[in-house]
């Protein structure tokens, strides 16, 4: 057994309005060392629509909300993990999470790569697909594998992240429930969503933070119920175990200590990564059997 090697990280776990700096304040006087906001955490999902006006809202990186950001950071000497709505020039936008290290400098930004599309998830109307690929960001505390909201569906970006040297993985996250769902239909969709997350911890054996905002969001055109979103924010280590997890209703903090060497420590009784059959894989580069 390896000497642990703790990392003291947390999650905001916010409704639209809520205010972020003082939330990013308190979170960091509990002597946090990384810290992840939810998706797109600075507007209201405003992908509910399809309104060109809505591209008003992207700012540029870098440019003046990743310089506040920044001195956030490094006042409160954290890894803050942020999401926004980048806007490249007028023909191309992105969604991106941006990581400050404790100095402030920006250590590294992650664009979304699994772009969806749906009633009240318009996203493929205002967000290209990513073109930064799987790399983690490397900071003063680690190789930080950052994932976007319906990234955490797909067990290859995950592994990706993996491959590439991440020690953990983290998921900015903006779903929730249509109103009119059952409570039943509600369970399953929760239920779905926690575990293949932390399936992608015990299959990767790395912790993993899951941070999705709460509340409920009208559709401004009126044609739904609008999103409740469901919360559930939860931290997990390499086995999959929760650390710390909160519910559906509250704006909150949530924290635990990681210890980074346990997935070393796991990987010698479940050695996954080299057992793999890489030389049997290859159908993986298609999306359906019938692609052949």
């Amino acid at each position: 057994m390896r000497k642990p090697h703790i990392l003291h990280a947390g999650l905001l776990q916010t409704k639209y309005g809520d205010d972020i700096e003082i939330a990013i304040a308190n979170s960091a006087a509990q002597g946090v060392q990384l810290l992840v906001l939810p998706e797109l955490h600075d507007h209201h999902y405003f992908c509910q629509v399809k309104d060109p006006d809505n591209f008003k809202l992207a700012t540029t990186i870098p440019g003046p909300v990743t310089e506040h950001y920044s001195h956030l950071a490094k006042q409160h000497a954290i890894v803050l993990v942020c999401s926004l709505f980048e806007k490249v020039n007028e023909n191309k936008y992105h969604n991106t999470a941006v990581v400050f290290d404790t100095d402030g400098s920006m250590a590294g930004q992650y664009r979304k790569m699994h772009i969806p599309e749906g009633p009240n998830y318009y996203e493929k109307f205002y967000f290209t697909n990513g073109d930064l690929g799987f790399n983690p960001i490397q900071t003063s505390i680690g190789k930080i594998g950052v994932l976007v909201c319906w990234d955490q569906w797909f067990p290859e970006a995950a592994r990706l992240m993996t491959l590439a040297g991440a020690e953990i993985l983290v998921y900015p996250t903006a779903i929730g429930w249509e109103p009119t769902d059952t409570d039943d239909e509600k369970q399953r969709q929760l239920d779905a969503w926690t575990i293949i997350q932390r399936a992608h911890a015990i299959a990767n054996n790395l912790p993993v933070i899951s941070c999705n905002r709460h509340g409920h969001e009208k559709d401004t055109s009126g044609n739904t119920a609008g999103i409740d979103f469901w919360g559930n924010s939860f931290i997990c280590g390499p086995q999959g175990e929760i650390l710390a997890v909160t519910d559906d209703s509250v704006s909150t903090f949530i924290h635990a200590e990681i210890d980074l060497n346990r997935t070393n420590d796991v990987r010698e009784v479940w050695p996954y990564l080299p057992d793999r059959r890489i030389d049997s894989y290859d159908d993986l580069n298609q999306c359906f059997a019938d692609d052949k």
